[in-house]
C-alpha cells in the first residue's frame, strides 16, 4: 500500500484539479458512488504518483486517456493491489465523465479517461466504472482531443498532466 493510505475508503464529494500542458481541468469525484475508485484516485494523486505522466491516447469525438506510468496504455496499479473491482453505478457515460480505463471486468488500476464525445458514450455503460464529472475545463478537454497524433492515436507531442487536490 502506498504511503498515506491507511485503507479506508472516501465518502462524499472531492474536487480534484487536472493541471495538463493544455490547461486546467477541474473535476467533482463521487465517493459515494464509486468509494474504491475516487479512494485510489485520490490516495495515487496525493502521492504524486500522476505528475508527469501524459494522456497517451487521444481519439476526436470520444475520449481522453491518461494515468499510465508507462505511457502507452499498458502500465499502472491501484492501492488495493495490482487491480481492483468495478463499481458500476448509475453515473450516465455522458460527455465529461471521468470513469476508469480497465482490459475487461475487475481490471482497474490507475488508469482514466474523460469522455469528449457530444453524445457521450451509451454503449460503455455497465463496462467502466464512472466516478466523476468535469465541472471546468471542458474546452480543455476538447483541446487535447484536437492535438497531432501518430495512427494508434499518441500524441506527437506529449500533453502532461499533474492533479492537485483541491478538497
Amino acid at each position: 500500500m502506498p504511503l498515506g493510505f491507511d485503507g479506508k475508503l472516501l465518502e462524499g464529494t472531492h474536487t480534484v484539479t487536472l493541471k495538463t500542458s493544455e490547461g486546467d481541468i477541474t473535476l467533482a469525484l463521487n465517493a459515494d458512488k464509486a468509494p474504491k475508485t475516487v479512494t485510489n484516485f485520490i490516495v495515487l494523486a496525493k502521492a504524486g504518483y500522476y505528475d508527469g505522466l501524459t494522456f497517451h491516447r487521444v481519439i476526436p469525438d470520444f475520449m481522453i486517456q491518461g494515468g499510465d506510468p508507462n505511457g502507452d496504455g499498458t502500465g499502472g496499479e491501484s492501492v488495493f493491489g495490482p487491480t481492483f473491482e468495478d463499481e458500476i453505478s448509475d453515473i450516465p457515460m455522458e460527455r465529461g465523465v471521468i470513469a476508469m480505463a480497465n482490459r475487461g471486468p475487475d481490471t482497474n488500476g490507475s488508469q482514466f479517461f474523460i469522455i469528449q464525445r457530444q453524445d457521450g458514450t451509451p454503449w460503455l455503460e455497465g463496462l467502466h466504472t464512472a466516478f466523476g464529472k468535469v465541472m471546468e475545463g471542458m474546452d480543455i478537454v476538447d483541446k487535447i482531443t484536437k492535438v497531432k497524433r501518430d495512427p494508434m492515436d499518441r500524441p506527437l507531442e506529449a500533453v502532461t498532466l499533474e492533479v492537485k487536490i483541491e478538497k
